[in-house]
């Protein structure tokens, strides 16, 4: 039976999975809808070929609702459809910090699956953890698996590691691209035009990612292959550790999933 996807939400997220989903399979009917900006469906359907929808058209049409709005605006869909019969339909959500409770208060015995995907979906690399809820039948668990093992790799996890899941995986593309940022403007102070430390920076920036995936070394390993004793990238890597970089990323990292913590408690009221 072919696949029908109804995304409820047209921001980053969405179009990152819409993206990657119709890169990998055609057959995936989606209908996306967005109570507000008619000029960002318009712009979604163009790009990617997919169904603009009201609410009700992309109920009554898709085997799987993806909510994909802004946490604070959960609540609000869900008002909107425990007025619907979602019998037999999988409610996937990958809002940031909005527990399987308040799905359950909601959409009592309807299937439901906290999915936590970042951004790299576009480009079929993202690192997604699933979480099912108690009315999930084995075939919605493996149409969610076929959903995002489309788009990346996935990792079915217990509600309570979530939020640290959040801040290694959902979060993690952006601390990989502020430390590239970083690293271009160190270029630029070195002497480099903008334009030489972008090339530099981006190249081996995928080198390394390239490493890691096909090198069967620890990460760790090959940071120490690359680093002879009291050589040049021994200067810097000291400079790294003297400035408690991996304290650094340990206390930014619990930021984030004291955050989503956070928002759990805000958004299942």
């Amino acid at each position: 039976m072919k696949l029908t996807v109804g995304f409820i939400g047209a921001g980053n997220i969405a179009e990152a999975m819409i993206s990657g989903l119709t890169k990998v399979d055609k057959s995936i009917q989606i209908r996306v809808t967005n109570h507000s900006n008619t000029e960002r469906l318009q712009q979604l359907a163009a790009s990617y070929n997919l169904l603009i929808s009201n609410l009700n058209e992309l109920v009554e049409n898709s085997r799987v609702l993806i909510i994909a709005v802004k946490p604070k605006n959960v609540k609000d869909v869900l008002e909107q459809l425990k007025t619907f019969d979602l019998g037999g339909k999988l409610i996937i959500s990958v809002a940031a910090g909005v527990p399987l409770r308040l799905f359950n208060k909601f959409l009592p015995g309807v299937a439901v699956i906290r999915a936590m995907p970042n951004t790299s979906t576009t480009v079929l690399h993202s690192m997604t953890g699933l979480v099912r809820g108690e009315d999930v039948t084995a075939e919605q668990a493996e149409m969610s698996e076929q959903i995002f093992s489309a788009v990346g790799k996935i990792l079915w996890i217990p509600e309570e590691k979530m939020n640290a899941l959040t801040a290694i995986s959902g979060s993690g593309p952006a601390y990989f691209y502020l430390f590239i940022e970083s690293l271009i403007s160190a270029g630029v102070q070195l002497g480099l035009s903008e334009e030489e430390a972008e090339m530099l920076v981006l190249e081996t920036s995928i080198g390394a990612g390239k490493m890691i995936a096909e090198s069967e070394k620890s990460p760790g390993r090959l940071r120490k292959e690359v680093t002879s004793p009291n050589g040049t990238t021994y200067a810097a890597i000291n400079i790294f550790m003297e400035e408690k970089l991996a304290e650094t990323v340990v206390k930014a990292t619990k930021a984030c999933a004291l955050r989503s913590e956070e928002m759990e408690g805000e958004y299942s009221v």
